[in-house]
């Protein structure tokens, strides 16, 4: 049996690469939110207060519930907490995306 490669492990279980890549987006941003939190220490309270959701909410995040938040959602959870994202292309052509602390 030939053996298969994936770049994305969501090439395996969507039905399409557009499926697949959206995923893997909310998935990164979920991820770059836990970084934050992470570094900033915060309890499931403080991230609750910080961006306006219920405490069982956060949790369904910080659990990676990626079936219960769009891509819209999570990139207004970013900048509640003053992040964006700036997606440029570098110089190989590869898409790079710097996370910035909002001025």
């Amino acid at each position: 049996m030939p053996r298969l490669d994936y770049d994305n492990i969501f090439d395996v279980i969507a039905d399409n690469p557009v499926e697949a890549a959206d995923l893997q987006f909310r998935t990164d941003l979920m991820l770059t939110l836990r970084r934050l939190f992470e570094e900033r220490k915060w309890r499931q309270s403080q991230i609750a207060d910080a961006l306006g959701v219920s405490q069982p909410r956060v949790s369904e995040l910080m659990r990676g519930k990626i079936d219960l938040f769009s891509a819209d959602k999570l990139i207004g959870f970013l900048a509640r907490l003053g992040v964006r994202l700036r997606p440029s292309v570098d110089s190989t052509g590869q898409v790079v995306c710097e996370v910035i602390q909002a001025a």
